[in-house]
């Protein structure tokens, strides 16, 4: 299976200049944050496959104006495909923002969706804006990752964590890195296509 993993920028090859065979390589579209509704409608449109988001500390028109024909997975669980998914979207708190929370504002969305016992048959990918705390961070507030995300990872052990926020611009930044957890961490920026094997329960 393969999924088509969008972020933070808007890529000509899937609105400018639509790359039809590359798009048509996709099972499922996921969108970690910081795209207007518009694109990710396009998108979705084009591709005729499921396209599930989680909204960016940048997506606050989504409140009014959420994408069309599009699966909100923020804070929710997502089956299909195979795969169990789940979504927690935003960034650290560094300004006044419908989706930006501290660390202990995002612990708690965390839990609540733990305590309703969804994930006790296990998580797949876990799709964030923001990065887990020490793996594809920055120091800085606004680019800071959550540790709760390290706490998921350490709990349910899924075989992604996919996000966005932290630009490929920024300086030395590693899109692929290993959880301890063992966990593979993707940073998506612009797009990548990733190769998923369906797990076997």
């Amino acid at each position: 299976m393969r999924i088509l993993a969008i972020a933070d920028v808007e890529e000509p090859w899937l609105y400018d200049h639509l790359d039809r065979h590359r798009l048509d390589e996709a099972d499922l579209i996921i969108s970690c944050g910081d795209l207007s509704a518009r694109y990710l409608e396009f998108v979705a449109t084009m591709a005729r496959v499921p396209l599930l988001y989680v909204p960016g500390n940048h997506d606050e028109a989504y409140v009014s104006a959420p994408p069309e024909g599009c699966i909100n997975i923020d804070g929710r669980l997502w089956e299909g495909k195979g795969l169990r998914i789940f979504g927690a979207g935003g960034s650290m708190r560094y300004r006044t923002g419908t989706y930006m929370y501290t660390e202990s504002q995002m612990r708690r969305r965390v839990r609540r969706f733990v305590l309703r016992r969804q994930l006790a048959r296990g998580l797949d990918i876990l799709v964030t804006h923001a990065p887990a705390r020490g793996y594809g961070d920055l120091d800085d507030l606004p680019h800071r990752g959550f540790e709760a995300f390290n706490e998921l990872m350490d709990k349910y052990r899924p075989s992604y964590l996919l996000h966005g926020h932290v630009h490929m611009s920024y300086g030395r930044i590693e899109r692929k890195l290993i959880h301890p957890s063992g966990t593979r961490i993707l940073n998506v920026y612009g797009s990548q296509l990733i190769d998923v094997t369906k797990p076997t329960r």
